[in-house]
């Protein structure tokens, strides 16, 4: 028998837009609705809190269908529901070989393309015996084709892809893994990798290029040419805004310098003799994604969009029109401190990159901001990938935020947005000019300090940092690598390959023509990073002040180092008294606030039963041997009791006396009585704990 399908909006009128403004207002009881209801993301975008129809046109379809113009939906038709995303985990152990034992346990268990990180060393274009100092830190001691082999030992190269980040060394790297790739044997038509060369985003977070800018194009160029000749399953080019992301940049100041370069190394590979089509094919775009989920769904859709329309504009074929976006949940968001809710911001990452359509996507350990992922974060780190693909089936969805009126409406909004930043950059000259003048960098930073404005007064809130610290935290175990012994055994490869006497002529060509050839004929030969990039070298370097790098909780996280710093010192971390007055039931709401108000900052709230007199109060206070004190409870208590227990405790040796709550037109009565300062919802948390630390003496004023 057929049950009959229930409906249950029979019945009912269905109210307008006007009328349901109409009752939440009278749920307002006053309050403006626009300061109450609608919401300013720090891109300029209002979001408001129900959208409608009549926000996305109910006929036709603008955003297309998924894998055709203006590709808002998606670069392929299948999205990713065939093969799921490629995952992408990332690499930096120093020692090659403990890196191949990790690379290949990752590979039977989820992990489908790699990205292997060079060490300071080697970005710096010299090998590791010779800046012992900046071998091993933040990446693989790559100097050579034989520690890449060490590396990928095992991995099947015409099955994996395998993506570098060498920053200004992109051409040498590159010659690593090519050359590495003929001593394999591996068919050029099914080598995988990216090369990822991107001189303007390792200027703008290095500040500095070995050579000018314009033969760092040149080298661009000649290596994209090289590529799409002889590579045709890889990929010469990056556009990775991490270091603008980084530095404190919105999403659409992001998305306008991912467009503002990418036109740059367009003009740059056409130049040099690539058709439109073949150039737009040689990028692939790095865009970091936040936990903000529906704003990074539709940043992503936004970035197709705009690409489309310029490679349109270019002269690129449909076909070729379509964007290649590998995403990286974001470093900004990462905290040091409770590093176990990087597990959750990344989770959401994660599904907002796979939700908006990402290619490739890396998920940062939970651990990344501490030093050395451990097995146990990588672990997590790639089955959150496991879990969001196999059993959530979020790639089985082509383009789930499409026909959303709020997701279609963010993504033009978004795309609007991140326009008119774009056209900004290009009247200014164009990428490297604005980061030539820092002017950019000028736009991103009064863009964060807004944000900081409001981290510091957690209208952001960090959980497990600005929001629920926990002050006794045991701290998160990180890798520990023994960069000695990894020294040692990369000094024994580097002169093994220098007695082969490599030739590395022809790589300075001024236009930078034949440059990737050469050097790749080089790397198989023996020579080294440092070799190949001192003889690419030549001529003025470029150099601007470096983009900045900031993480959401550094601020709150540098208090908290100061309070362990102290704890170290004195055996106990800083503290507070808790005054609390009344009974239990009035004054743990309060407690309960200041505990969570000064462990942000790593100060210890010491007291937990409530004094009805001011003679117990004191005595308490007395007996924990602390400098500071805060009064708790409800107003009421208040009103009776701070006029005889605020001057006692400050005659009994407090320094310096707060009190939890906004006491309002009390607040003058109560600073007569001696209290020194509120701290409420809404207050400058960073600044009052950073006080307090001084007060104690924990750190300078």
């Amino acid at each position: 028998m057929t049950e009959p399908q229930l409906n249950f909006s029979e019945g009912f009128a269905m109210p307008t837009y006007d009328e349901w403004v109409a009752e939440v207002e009278k749920a307002l009881k006053g309050a403006p609705f626009d300061r109450k209801m609608l919401t300013k993301t720090y891109e300029g975008i209002t979001l408001r809190p129900i959208y409608t129809r009549n926000d996305w046109p109910p006929t036709g379809d603008p955003s297309g269908f998924p894998g055709a113009m203006p590709y808002t939906r998606g670069g392929r038709a299948a999205g990713n529901r065939v093969d799921n995303w490629d995952v992408r985990q990332a690499y930096a152990e120093p020692d090659p070989a403990q890196a191949n034992e990790t690379i290949l346990h990752e590979l039977e268990r989820g992990v489908t393309s790699l990205l292997l990180q060079f060490d300071r060393a080697a970005r710096a274009g010299v090998d590791g015996d010779a800046a012992e100092d900046l071998a091993g830190d933040g990446g693989m001691m790559l100097y050579g084709v034989d520690d890449l082999d060490l590396a990928l030992t095992g991995v099947y190269l015409d099955l994996v892809t395998v993506a570098l980040r060498a920053g200004a060394q992109f051409l040498p790297a590159a010659a690593l893994l090519a050359a590495l790739w003929q001593r394999r044997g591996i068919d050029p038509a099914k080598a995988r990798g990216a090369f990822n060369a991107d001189p303007l985003g390792a200027l703008a977070a290095d500040g500095t290029l070995p050579v000018s800018a314009e033969k760092a194009m040149a080298q661009l160029a000649d290596l994209a040419r090289y590529t799409a000749s002889t590579y045709p399953l890889s990929t010469a080019v990056a556009v990775d805004t991490t270091p603008y992301h980084n530095a404190g940049a919105t999403e659409t100041q992001d998305l306008a310098a991912s467009m503002a370069t990418a036109v740059a190394y367009l003009k740059a590979m056409t130049a040099a003799g690539l058709d439109a089509d073949a150039a737009c094919r040689q990028i692939q775009f790095v865009y970091p994604v936040s936990c903000d989920q529906f704003l990074s769904i539709a940043k992503l859709r936004a970035a197709r969009k705009m690409w489309a329309r310029i490679a349109e504009a270019c002269g690129a074929s449909e076909p070729a029109r379509a964007m290649r976006i590998h995403a990286v949940t974001a470093e900004r968001m990462l905290s040091q401190r409770d590093p176990w809710v990087n597990s959750l911001r990344a989770t959401v990452a994660c599904f907002a990159a796979s939700a908006g359509g990402a290619d490739s996507v890396t998920i940062l350990p939970y651990n990344a901001a501490l030093g050395q992922p451990t097995e146990l974060a990588r672990r997590v780190a790639r089955n959150t990938h496991v879990i969001l693909a196999e059993e959530s089936n979020i790639a089985k969805v082509v383009d789930p935020g499409g026909g959303s009126w709020y997701v279609e409406s963010l993504t033009d909004a978004m795309a609007e947005a991140a326009w008119s930043e774009f056209q900004a950059i290009e009247a200014a000259g164009g990428m490297l000019a604005v980061l030539a003048d820092g002017s950019f960098a000028e736009k991103i930073a009064n863009a964060y300090a807004a944000r900081e404005a409001n981290l510091a007064k957690r209208r952001d809130a960090l959980t497990g940092v600005s929001e629920f610290p926990n002050v006794q935290e045991p701290g998160a175990e990180v890798g520990t690598p023994d960069l000695a012994a990894a020294m040692a055994s990369a000094r024994e490869r580097l002169q093994a390959a220098r007695a082969r006497g490599a030739k590395v002529d022809g790589l300075a060509g001024a236009d930078g023509s034949g440059a990737s050839e050469a050097a790749v004929t080089a790397a198989g030969a023996g020579a080294t990073i440092g070799a190949m990039a001192k003889a690419l070298a030549g001529g003025d370097a470029a150099s601007i002040t470096p983009m900045p790098r900031h993480r959401y909780a550094e601020a709150f996280e540098a208090l908290r180092d100061a309070a362990d710093a102290w704890r170290e010192k004195t055996g106990s971390l800083p503290a507070v008294f808790l005054a609390n007055l009344g009974p239990l039931a009035k004054h743990t709401a309060r407690a309960t606030f200041a505990r969570n108000y000064f462990g942000v900052a790593g100060i210890e709230c010491v007291g937990t039963e409530g004094f009805d007199d001011a003679e117990a109060c004191v005595a308490a206070f007395k007996k924990s041997g602390a400098k500071i004190a805060c009064l708790c409870s409800a107003d009421p208590i208040y009103e009776e009791k701070v006029a005889t227990v605020a001057p006692a405790l400050k005659q009994a040796g407090c320094q310096y006396l707060f009190l939890a709550g906004n006491p309002g037109d009390k607040k003058a009565e109560y600073q007569g009585a001696g209290v020194d300062d509120f701290i409420a919802l809404g207050g400058n948390v960073l600044a009052q704990t950073r006080n307090t630390l001084a007060l104690l003496g924990v750190i300078d004023r």
